[in-house]
């Protein structure tokens, strides 16, 4: 019993303590035990607050501009906040003065495309100068904000990497729920139509490294894109290839791309989906970079079916109708049964990609297994031999720095250009 005092006095004195602290306002800073008051707090007392030390606070991007005055304003209220840890409520607080959350931070430029549900806009933010693509997706009356949107759009906001394209903002008003994404200058698609669909093959190498990349990192937080296609991979200027549309496939409510339709998303979706399987784990990923990687190096979609039974049948004729052998399992699908492929024997990959070297199609082999769990893994295939002349550092940077940012790694210049050379402070893309 003659220890509960104590306790109890340690407690009181941690909570006085702690509400000194908290009422602090940067000029009556408590004494610590020996009546000798912190270095670091003494420093931030007499020290201004600049620009710098608010981004880094508030996780901003470095090159954004403060509203005239928050500055001025943050020097009267702010060495407090850089004594303790900043709450939630402070953070959003912080964030709505500056001007995030806001329709009016950003000018609309041009309309990029309109599908049923949302409307896309290139636009420039007043915090940066940068452009900047619009998400605006239309909210209906009685329903307000789609739970799955806010679900997914909330994993975006915490998705933070090179190779993912970043949700910079999110704009909830009662009309609309408006994402705004970084801008890159177009899609892998639009990158082929380009190059007249003969895109070099270095740079194959460099997208598809790039794509493993962003999606080793999502698959390690379990995270799965479920949407894998050339119009979901945004390329900028310098080579720099993101994942869009991220885990917007679930939400019904968003379309996945604005002038999207079913057919397309079945090039690139695996026969075990295909057959009915329910079990979404990392690979169901991996089976769609192999359908990119072939469209990469050949120009064309590997597998263009318009329905499933169509689909399946370019798989089969491509790589062999499968057996108990080589799918386990495969004879008590029904609708594998129902659908009554002929019996095709696989054939050679390599007769297919003649710009592949042996190693590039032993990779693309590895991504175009019909069991899922037979597949590569991201993480794997990106230590596969194909990709040894990148040499080993392009293995080892951190997650948010690009593999640009090396001097060995670089974009080979396309052989074949538009011939109508597009505007080039005008160039267009759907996020």
């Amino acid at each position: 019993t003659a220890a509960a005092p104590t306790l109890q006095q340690h407690h009181s004195s941690k909570i006085v303590h702690e509400d000194v602290k908290m009422s602090s306002d940067g000029e009556s800073d408590p004494p610590s035990s020996d009546g000798v008051q912190s270095p670091v707090k003494v420093r931030l007392r007499n020290k201004k607050i600049s620009t710098e030390d608010i981004n880094k606070r508030l996780s901003l991007p470095a090159d954004i501009r403060l509203p005239d005055g928050y500055l001025e304003k943050f020097n009267v209220i702010g060495p407090s906040l850089f004594e303790q840890p900043i709450s939630r409520r402070l953070h959003r607080v912080s964030l709505s003065e500056i001007g995030f959350g806001k329709l009016e931070t950003y000018i609309k430029l041009d309309k990029l495309g309109e599908g049923t549900y949302a409307t896309v806009y290139k636009g420039r933010s007043k915090l940066t100068d940068n452009l900047v693509a619009l998400k605006e997706i239309r909210l209906e009356h009685e329903e307000g904000a789609p739970c799955t949107a806010i679900r997914e759009v909330s994993l975006l906001k915490d998705l933070k990497h090179a190779n993912i394209v970043t949700l910079h903002d999110i704009i909830h008003t009662q009309k609309s729920l408006t994402l705004v994404f970084e801008y890159l200058d177009k899609d892998l698609k639009q990158y082929l139509d380009d190059c007249g669909n003969l895109i070099n093959v270095h740079n194959v190498k460099l997208f598809l490294f790039q794509l493993l990349r962003g999606l080793s990192y999502c698959h390690r937080r379990k995270v799965l894109h479920r949407d894998l296609k050339p119009q979901n991979l945004l390329i900028n200027e310098r080579g720099e290839l993101k994942l869009a549309d991220f885990g917007l496939a679930r939400a019904k409510s968003i379309p996945t791309k604005t002038y999207s339709n079913e057919v397309v998303t079945l090039w690139y979706r695996p026969p075990d989906i295909l057959l009915g399987s329910t079990d979404y784990s990392t690979h169901i990923d991996m089976w769609g970079v192999g359908c990119i990687f072939y469209e990469m190096v050949t120009g064309r979609p590997l597998f263009p079916g318009s329905t499933v039974e169509e689909e399946l049948h370019f798989i089969f004729k491509l790589l062999g109708t499968p057996t108990e052998h080589t799918w386990p399992g495969i004879s008590s699908n029904e609708e594998f049964v129902a659908y009554n492929y002929p019996q095709y024997r696989a054939d050679k990959l390599s007769n297919h990609t003649p710009r592949l070297s042996s190693e590039g199609v032993d990779l693309l082999s590895k991504f175009l297994q019909f069991e899922g769990k037979k597949r590569v893994s991201a993480e794997e295939s990106m230590s596969h031999c194909y990709f040894g002349n990148l040499g080993r550092r392009v293995k080892t940077l951190p997650d948010t720095t690009s593999i640009f940012s090396l001097p060995e790694i670089q974009l080979e210049r396309e052989a074949v250009r538009p011939t109508v050379s597009a505007d080039p402070g005008d160039p267009s893309l759907l996020i």
